[in-house]
């Protein structure tokens, strides 16, 4: 195995629940009725991307909003969350970067979430997890395709010059793991409190706790 790649930021700390209450108050401000409960934003998961994630919600009760505008907002929000959180890694994540390093393996962050929102969660686990703990990370302005679809991964690949076979991808969500596999990764499913009821389909193996060595007997050479 040549890299370890985290599919979001939600695999290295789960931010789902910062996530979810952002949003909410990004609709309040904007004068809309909307709130999402636990149990509706769990079903609103399976699907990646917020601003599409909006879209389809005000097209379901035939309502017409500025998703953009709405995902701006609750992005900020999210930002403001994270600076005053008490964030944490997820579990075995601090080990399997450090393992990853020791072993002289790559690790790349292959979001489709924007740059800001990395850099605040980044800042909010220092000195744990560190920008320059990551050889490649790719955000939302650095693919034309979201997840599912595979561009993600395959720009990290790229990037890092390595090929998908010698390496192993991390996601806590449906589309996620469907982006990894349509790249041809191996993919382990870390589900968050919030995905953990999903049908990962694809997925080789879920877990509730990394482990670079396990990983490792994953990756297909």
């Amino acid at each position: 195995m040549s890299a370890i790649l985290f599919g979001s930021i939600s695999t290295v700390a789960d931010t789902s629940e910062l996530q979810r209450q952002a949003f909410n108050e990004a609709f309040q401000a904007h004068g809309l009725d909307w709130k999402w409960d636990r149990d509706e934003y769990r079903d609103l998961l399976s699907k990646s991307g917020g601003q599409s994630r909006i879209d389809a919600y005000a097209q379901s009760l035939g309502q017409t909003v500025d998703a953009k505008a709405l995902h701006d907002s609750k992005s900020k929000i999210f930002q403001e969350r994270l600076a005053t959180a008490d964030l944490v890694p997820r579990e075995g994540v601090v080990d399997t970067i450090k393992g990853a390093k020791s072993a002289g393996w790559k690790v790349g962050l292959v979001t489709t979430t924007s740059r800001a929102n990395i850099s605040a969660m980044l800042e909010a686990l220092g000195p744990e997890v560190q920008l320059r703990d990551f050889d490649v990370i790719v955000d939302v302005s650095d693919v034309d395709q979201p997840k599912p679809d595979g561009a993600a991964y395959s720009f990290a690949l790229h990037s890092l010059g390595e090929l998908a076979e010698d390496c192993v991808a991390i996601e806590d969500n449906v589309d996620g793991v469907q982006s990894a596999v349509a790249a041809g990764l191996v993919c382990v499913a870390f589900l968050n409190e919030n995905t953990a009821r999903h049908d990962v389909v694809g997925a080789e193996r879920r877990v509730d706790r990394l482990d670079a060595q396990e990983l490792r007997q994953l990756a297909r050479r």
